[in-house]
């Protein structure tokens, strides 16, 4: 199996910080190895009926990745060149995840596709080496304008699950659920927005497709606190919370969990449900079949040990 750990060295020049996994896709990384769950992403949460390729595309030289880690040219430093390739990830009629159980109970109220971090074929062993100390969980985000998202629905983007089924936090676009339906599209549905455990809003920009937008959200493991660094395309990451609680989190492995990255769209309320029912979003609901996709790049995590990887070389001081 490709293990994810040299990548930290083809990435050498673009971070100055240690890496601990790094989930930048190589233009070598092929189709196969994403249907088969090779480092560094398991591709199991998708539709059932279809192959991880049917959903996520890596999109080679088609399109280019975020600016921000590409590798400068020795000959030419103020040129650089890309060093990964983005990653559509689409949801469809078909995108009814059937996770494990007795028996399996597949998750009708959403439409989702998802990459999990992973390294050594394990994303659970990953855990115990990302979510300790202070971490920073680097994602950059970009639209698709051939596969608009439909904003009348909330969608989850971005998080980190533990066991319980919380999110450590999470970025979302579209219009958060609520139980009647509220005022649709809500007013900001267009802003992407990163949140709390709690689901406190921590911060929010407007989603331009045509953009990459560039986060990084440092991890506080200990102390449960949380900070959010944003830019675009080529610009610098820049620190835009200061510390923030996070105490909601379980603490120490309780409040561990897996990295995830994709498009988990969640429903709207069906008035000829049971109001128990419409309060389920895993399993009730009203979803739509259209096909809507987001594109993902410039995805790692890192320790703060030397400083936060802010892009083009540049390595700017934790949040304190």
């Amino acid at each position: 199996m490709r293990s994810a750990l040299p990548l930290a060295g083809l990435f050498g020049l673009a971070t100055a910080t240690p890496i601990i996994y790094d989930g930048r896709a190589p233009f070598n990384y092929t189709g196969e190895d994403l249907n088969n769950s090779i480092d560094p992403y398991l591709s199991v949460v998708k539709g059932s009926t279809e192959n991880a390729t049917h959903y996520s595309t890596l999109l080679g030289h088609f399109l280019p990745a975020t600016p921000l880690w590409n590798t400068p040219l020795p000959i030419l430093p103020i040129l650089s060149v890309p060093t990964e390739q983005p990653i559509a990830i689409s949801i469809d009629n078909t995108s009814i995840f059937i996770p494990g159980g007795t028996p399996p109970t597949p998750q009708n109220g959403f439409r989702r596709t998802e990459l999990i971090a992973q390294a050594n074929g394990n994303h659970t062993a990953l855990n115990a080496v990302t979510d300790v100390g202070t971490t920073v969980f680097h994602v950059s985000i970009r639209g698709d304008e051939g596969r608009p998202l439909n904003y009348t629905h909330e969608y989850q983007i971005v998080w980190i699950e533990p066991n319980d089924g919380s999110h450590v936090f999470e970025i979302q676009l579209g219009s958060p659920f609520t139980d009647p339906t509220g005022t649709l599209p809500a007013p900001e549905a267009h802003y992407l927005k990163v949140r709390d455990h709690a689901l406190n809003l921590l911060f929010e920009t407007p989603f331009s497709l045509e953009d990459w937008h560039n986060f990084a959200v440092q991890i506080d493991w200990t102390n449960r606190t949380l900070g959010v660094f944003y830019s675009t395309n080529d610009a610098p990451l820049e620190a835009v919370t200061g510390i923030e609680p996070n105490d909601s989190t379980p603490e120490g492995a309780a409040g561990q969990g897996d990295y995830h990255f994709g498009v988990l769209k969640l429903p709207l309320v069906d008035p000829s449900e049971t109001p128990a029912e419409q309060a389920n979003v895993v399993y009730y609901g009203i979803q739509e079949g259209t096909t809507e996709a987001l594109i993902y790049s410039g995805v790692f995590v890192e320790m703060i040990t030397e400083g936060v990887s802010a892009g083009n070389g540049k390595v700017i001081s934790a949040i304190s």
